[in-house]
């Protein structure tokens, strides 16, 4: 087994994190709405599980960030993603597995550094002040003639 035949085997989360793909587990049915001749015999929904809980591949303090964020996604502690949008089995699992990469990506990311105070500088509270005059002008302006 070859460094392609691993690099295939893991699906990219972000750019530290990958999830092999043998611990994803696929089951296929059928898709509503319209199919034309291969409506009722192509299996083309798909959903998509994966182990959140159970698994071994994402470190332990991004596995706690992820369990907390997406626990009311989590099906006994798995994501369960499905797709159906597409006519073919092979563009919905695409679409399931950039769905479940985009949900992990969001759920291990770090949290947004708190926003530090400021004051307005001395020249954009002015700026502010004058147009609030301007505008007060324009309004006082209109209100004589307006009459």
């Amino acid at each position: 087994m070859g460094h392609a035949d691993e690099v295939a085997d893991l699906l990219p989360v972000t750019g530290s994190l990958a999830i092999p793909r043998t611990e994803l587990t696929w089951r296929f049915s059928r898709s509503g709405g319209p199919g034309g001749q291969s409506v009722n015999t192509a299996d083309s929904r798909v959903e998509l599980r994966f182990d959140l809980a159970g698994t071994d591949s994402i470190p332990d303090y991004l596995k706690t960030r992820a369990l907390q964020r997406l626990q009311s996604r989590l099906v006994d502690g798995a994501i369960v993603v499905t797709a159906s949008e597409h006519r073919s089995q092979l563009q919905n699992r695409r679409a399931a597995e950039a769905r479940l990469v985009a949900l992990l990506a969001d759920a291990v990311a770090a949290p947004a550094k708190p926003r530090r105070a400021t004051r307005p500088s001395r020249a954009s509270v002015e700026r502010r002040i004058a147009s609030k005059k301007r505008r007060s002008q324009t309004k006082h302006l209109r209100r004589e003639t307006g009459e």
